[in-house]
């Protein structure tokens, strides 16, 4: 079992972007994921919010190799973007491993990694199919 959880502080934040090899950004959300039982870091987000989401990471921690998680972690991340009416969301390439990025919905458009958010998260994924 794992939670998810917004990272307050930003000198854990930079800790917890140094553990994932990712660039630290003072002032973008970032999430954490945990094991609950041993507190063991598992993964992390890096976002802004803007016109759209935009999400620059999306790590695993190095002891970990936990896809269904990381799935979950990036559905959370988008699901907050979403729910502060950006509907749609771009990730850098680099942000995650690529079949975790097409699975969870982005789409290579004109260089960029994109997903339309739309009728995602009302409970029935709104018609949005998973490429793997």
């Amino acid at each position: 079992m794992f939670k998810i959880t917004p990272i307050q502080d930003k000198t854990r934040q930079k800790e917890i972007c140094d553990k994932c090899g990712a660039v630290f950004r003072e002032d973008f959300f970032a999430y954490e994921m945990y094991e609950c039982e041993t507190l063991e870091l598992m993964g992390m987000s890096q976002f802004e919010i803007g016109e759209s989401g935009y999400i620059y990471d999306l790590k695993e921690a190095p002891e970990c190799d936990d896809f269904e998680a990381m799935f979950i972690l990036a559905r959370q991340t988008m699901n907050f973007i979403d729910l502060c009416e950006n509907h749609t969301c771009y990730a850098s390439k680099d942000a995650g491993k690529e079949r975790l990025l097409r699975a969870v919905g982005f789409k290579e458009i004109d260089g960029q990694m994109y997903c339309d958010m739309t009728g995602m998260f009302d409970g029935n994924c709104g018609g949005h199919k998973v490429e793997l």
